[in-house]
Formats: C-alpha cells, structure tokens, sequence
C-alpha cells in the first residue's frame, strides 16, 4: 500500500468533438483503475499542435462531458503564475477551474473563492494510456505557448500497484516501451519537468512487486530516465514514496540506483500523500545524503493538516477527513536540498470509493470544498485555543493573590 497515492487524471480535454476528457492518473492513493483507463482516458488530441493551441489556450474550447454536467467551460482563466514563484503552467480549463465558473454560474460566491484557491495554482497532469503523444504534445505546447513549463506525471508502468485501487499500467515492457516512446515525441524539445512513475520503487522495496518483475521494473525505468535526459529541456524525478511508507531511507538507496538516479535530476516524496512538508525535508535530507546531495520535490499539495490521526484506519490514506491544502506550489522553497514544493497530486479527486468518494481520480466538489475551506484551521484553532487559555488566567486571581482558603 501506498499511504495515499490517488491515481488521478487531468481535467483536460482537446478534441474537435469537444469532449472533456479525463485521464485520470493520480497513484497513492490507488486510483487509476483498469476502468479508467478504458473509460475514461478520452483526451483526444489534435493532430496539430497549432490547432491545439488555439483551442486550449486562447479561445478554451473544452466542453463538458456528461460526467460532469456540474462543471462550466472557462476560458482564459486563472491566470499564470509569476515565473520567479513556479514556473508551472496553470491549466485554464482544469476540473477546479470549471467548477469555480459553475459555482458563479449559480451564484454560489463563496464556494467559488474556496475552489479559486485550487484553480489557481499549476497541477501536474497524469498521462494516460489514450493517443499519450497527442495529450503530451498538447499539454507541453500549451504550457510553452504562455511561457511556462509543464509538470507532467508518467504512471503506466506494468504491474502497478500491485492490483489495488491503481492497478494496471501497460500490458508488458514492449507496450511500456511503445507507451513511452510516443510521450517522448509528444514532449519534444519543450520545457518539461516528469515525475516519474509513483509507487514503482516503493512497490520493490515494501515486496508487493513479486520478485520476478523487479529486473523488468529496473530495466523500463532506467530506460525512461534515459530517454528523457536525451530531451534537451527535460528534468525527471524518481519517485522515492514517503516517510511513513519506507521509513528508513537507507532501503530506498539501491533501487535508486538501480533506477538511475545517477541521471536523474532528482528524487519526489509524497506523492498523494499528506505527511507534512516538515516530516518531508528531514527524509528527504537524509535519503538525498545517501546517494550523492540529490535535491527533491515534495507534493504539499493536501498536506495542510498533515496525515489523518489515529492508527486504526487501514485506509487512513483514501479520501481522510479533516485534511487540508499545503503550500502552495514554488521554487522558493528556502532550502538548496529542495527543488520545489508541488502539487502532484490533483487536489479535489477521489482517493477511490471510500468514505462516501466516487470512483478513484473523479473530481469531487465537496471533498475539494473541504481542502479549501480547511487551510489554516489548525492554526486558528491553535490560536483560539491560546486566546481562551488566556482570558481564563485574566479572569483567574491576579499575580500575586492567593485563592481563598477553604475554612
């Protein structure tokens, strides 16, 4: 098990029928189901770039799929991000951008400011297994149509998550290598930044991947990594689990070696998951410290309250109650150890069919709502809590008195 690794898929869509596609890929908390990706992995991508462009990024001609009948189509909104704070594309037409504009819709203003939270930032998109040159294409040229790298998530590796909620991925290492090679061309030379396959080595070192798939996990991944630093703008990073999934860093170090992390730019932690960015750095310093000073990114992106309490849950990771945004995505981490702090996972998406959530990776208003709504409430509960302890001790004898004594 992954603690949280939700197999989500992007909000997006192009294609000249305008379906709103979504090609959800989201892993910890074990959501791309082999379903999803029959049923829903409907990106269709213009067969030219120049076409694409005009359409997802000036005039948004995504429509709504039946699916999602809740949702508005947007155009041109929100608006980029400054380069110096993250240089991620900010997708105009994603899941929360279109609720915000269905919630104006209704007049529902104040549900729609919490959504804008979301709908603001750059999140990363999960390919799917449906044309992935097309949706790799369309989402780096997008992105290097407004001056911005795409984030993108590669996870189609073969015996994945160990047939849980994300179970699937390609048919074998041929299929993996075909898969791969498209989204290779669909990148090109645009700036794009890949976090790369998430759960594959945490899977190897916990044992759920049997044993005799290992030299084929290796094999495809040291090979994407390959691949993909033979881009000219391209960075990659392995995607090395949490802290409280493998908790001694030291068992992390082969398998990224073997998965070469040598090449690699780096290393992701908490991907879907909601441990905090603090419990993060300290891992992460000292797995970067084992192999060689690489730096990492952590995914914050529900990581505001930190993990769900309590150790009685055994799915404490799918869809937990109380959680909260993180910090919000930036390079400014304050920390060389720390690329970046991103939202890899698409806050607002179903961990899986538990605690009353929908089908792993669709968008879900009232669980995002409850993301939203929840930033901060830790601390303005702490505060209150302090505000209260104080006045109590105002209205308490003052310093220096004594309470009467009983008689």
């Amino acid at each position: 098990m992954y603690g949280s690794y939700t197999g989500r898929s992007r909000d997006v869509a192009r294609g000249r029928d305008r379906t709103h596609a979504r090609t959800r890929t989201h892993a910890r908390t074990r959501t791309h189901a082999r379903t999803r990706d029959r049923n829903r992995n409907r990106i269709r991508a213009f067969s030219a770039a120049g076409v694409l462009l005009s359409c997802v990024v000036l005039s948004g001609c995504f429509g709504t799929s039946k699916e999602d009948s809740d949702h508005a189509s947007v155009a041109g909104e929100p608006k980029q991000r400054p380069k110096s704070t993250i240089p991620y594309w900010v997708n105009p037409d994603g899941s929360a951008a279109r609720q915000v504009a269905a919630y104006r819709k209704k007049g529902a203003d104040s549900e729609a400011r919490l959504i804008q939270k979301i709908a603001e930032q750059p999140v990363a998109e999960w390919l799917g297994v449906d044309d992935p040159e097309g949706q790799a294409r369309g989402f780096t040229a997008a992105a290097d149509h407004v001056n911005r790298d795409s984030l993108l998530v590669f996870y189609n590796i073969p015996h994945r998550d160990c047939g849980q909620y994300s179970k699937g991925g390609a048919a074998d290492g041929n299929a993996y290598r075909t898969w791969l090679d498209r989204v290779i061309r669909g990148i090109g030379d645009r700036r794009t930044t890949v976090i790369l396959e998430p759960d594959a080595l945490p899977h190897v070192v916990d044992g759920c991947t049997p044993k005799r798939y290992l030299e084929e996990r290796y094999d495809l991944l040291t090979g994407a990594v390959d691949k993909l630093k033979g881009l000219p703008h391209t960075k990659v990073y392995l995607d090395a689990g949490n802290p409280r999934w493998i908790k001694d860093p030291r068992r992390m170090v082969e398998p990224l070696k073997r998965a070469g992390i040598r090449k690699a730019d780096g290393f992701a932690l908490n991907t879907s998951n909601y441990q905090t960015t603090q419990e993060n750095r300290a891992y992460g310093k000292r797995l970067s410290a084992l192999i060689g000073g690489k730096p990492f990114v952590i995914d914050t992106s529900r990581n505001g309250n930190g993990p769900a309490p309590g150790k009685n849950d055994p799915q404490a990771w799918c869809n937990p109650k109380g959680r909260a945004l993180g910090e919000t995505p930036t390079v400014a981490t304050g920390d060389k150890a720390v690329d970046a702090y991103l939202w890899i996972k698409r806050p607002g998406e179903s961990d899986g069919t538990c605690k009353g959530g929908p089908t792993a990776g669709r968008w879900w208003p009232r669980y995002a709502l409850d993301l939203a709504r929840n930033v901060g409430r830790a601390d303005r509960e702490a505060r209150k809590d302090r505000k209260e302890h104080k006045d109590s001790k105002s209205q308490s004898p003052g310093v220096g008195s004594r309470p009467a004594q009983g008689g």
